[in-house]
């Protein structure tokens, strides 16, 4: 795969993440090159997954405007809500592939497909990869995660699998070979090595937390080279840091937003005494917890929803509140937020939950401990799906040499301890477990992948 009338051998990565983004140039000799974004205090390798949608007036006309990005961000914060009124912010579009009933979306009245919005997105990445590497970027290596979010069936993977495609194909890619997302993390990772390993690669991302047992290594790249697969096994979950977010969300947030609020003067008798009626609709707080669906709250519908339950709350400020948090388009100062006390708690044993904007002031302090208990179901299954990988690879985890862990959740320390712990040396009692970039790993893999695909 190469880049068209291109001289040389190269091959484009593309890692589109459910949370961040980026993307890799693999020269012939190996070396690897990430693109840069320009953000306000300089450039960044990792390109935030979000859209940003807004209605622009000029000369009497409205027309919309997208940005993504960092600039989709800088645009979202700038806007101020008089002449520069807010548009939308939508995040996390790729966890609602695998789903067949939500299709798209309405925005200022026009109708926009899921596949529209992603290839917004998808077309900024190659038109900034065109730039940068002064290469027409035709054809690329695009990552993809063992299991996608939501996906019950091998339908709704491959149902998914050809959405992003087609939005790939829209964003003016004329070819485009997809390859695990842990895998591509191996390849990152066998680029340092002058030996042969087996290894365990673990890759979190915003979405889905996705494992791969394979051999890497000289040796075992030229076995690939003839034929040869190396990759024992695959396994994937559809949670990872976005499970994490609506833990803290449904213990932190929601309750100061009405989450526990009744109905005034609305109770019915029941058996046992009064039955309590909720304020707000459940589901309305589910959609909270889950950053892809939040931005799909600012409808018509739910406002009006609203509106009567404020009407009839024992709290109506706390559900005013939410309102606001819907109306404003809050979700990425909450995102922020909630990001914060998870790098703050991966680093100190306590911290302190701050989220203050407008009517809303939220403070509380949170241990450690807390998170963990409440994520505790969340790593019991990650701890579930890599010993199922294990059994039926029928691997030990003696037998493992390595394990490389990829992605932000991969800093949280309850994820880290789950290999830690399973992997230690029996001898010396060091643990076998070693990170890369974080949020590139997977984009260099990708792009090496290409590259050795190409012989």
């Amino acid at each position: 795969m190469s880049f068209a009338n291109s001289p040389t051998h190269l091959s484009l990565g593309i890692d589109f993440g459910t949370t961040n983004s980026s993307v890799a140039l693999a020269h012939a000799d190996g070396r690897v090159d990430l693109a840069a974004f320009p953000i306000a205090n300089g450039l960044t390798e990792s390109f935030r997954s979000v859209l940003y949608l807004e209605q622009a007036k000029a000369a009497g006309r409205t027309r919309m405007k997208s940005f993504t990005g960092p600039s989709a961000i800088a645009e979202y914060l700038n806007a101020d809500g008089g002449d520069h009124a807010r548009g939308r912010l939508i995040q996390s579009l790729k966890s609602h592939l695998s789903s067949r009933t939500l299709t798209g979306t309405e925005v200022f009245g026009k109708r926009y497909s899921l596949e529209d919005l992603i290839s917004r997105m998808l077309t900024d990445l190659r038109l900034a990869a065109e730039a940068q590497f002064a290469q027409p970027v035709r054809h690329a290596t695009v990552g993809r995660p063992v299991r996608f979010v939501g996906a019950e069936s091998d339908e709704d993977e491959e149902f998914a699998l050809s959405r992003l495609r087609a939005a790939f194909t829209q964003a003016g890619y004329e070819t485009v070979e997809f390859e695990m997302e842990p895998v591509a993390a191996a390849h990152s990772y066998e680029s340092t090595l002058d030996h042969d390993e087996l290894i365990l690669i673990g890759d979190f991302g915003g979405g889905t937390s996705d494992f791969s047992l394979l051999r890497v290594g000289p040796e075992a790249k030229r076995r690939r080279s003839e034929g040869a697969s190396g990759l024992l096994g695959n396994a994937g979950l559809g949670l990872a840091g976005d499970a994490f977010d609506a833990r803290i969300v449904r213990k932190l947030v929601s309750p100061e937003l009405g989450a526990d609020t009744y109905e005034r003067q609305a109770s019915t008798a029941g058996i046992n005494g009064p039955k309590l009626i909720p304020a707000v609709p459940a589901w309305i707080y589910a959609n909270l917890e889950r950053w892809h669906y939040l931005s799909f709250l600012k409808t018509r519908n739910v406002a009006q929803i609203l509106r009567g339950a404020r009407a009839r709350a024992e709290e109506p400020k706390k559900v005013a509140a939410l309102m606001t948090l819907i109306e404003e388009d809050l979700g990425y100062q909450l995102h922020q937020a909630v990001e914060r006390l998870k790098v703050d708690l991966s680093r100190e044993e306590h911290a302190i939950f701050r989220f203050h904007d407008g009517s809303m002031e939220i403070e509380a302090k949170v241990t450690r401990t807390d998170f963990e208990g409440w994520i505790a179901a969340d790593l019991a299954s990650i701890e579930s799906c890599v010993d199922g990988l294990l059994t039926s690879s029928g691997v030990a985890a003696d037998e493992v040499d390595r394990v490389f862990l990829t992605g932000g959740t991969s800093f949280v320390p309850a994820v880290r301890r789950i290999f830690t712990e399973r992997f230690a040396d029996r001898t010396t009692g060091t643990a076998r477990v070693v990170t890369g970039d974080e949020f590139t790993s997977v984009a260099r893999g990708l792009a090496l992948s290409g590259l050795q695909a190409q012989g």
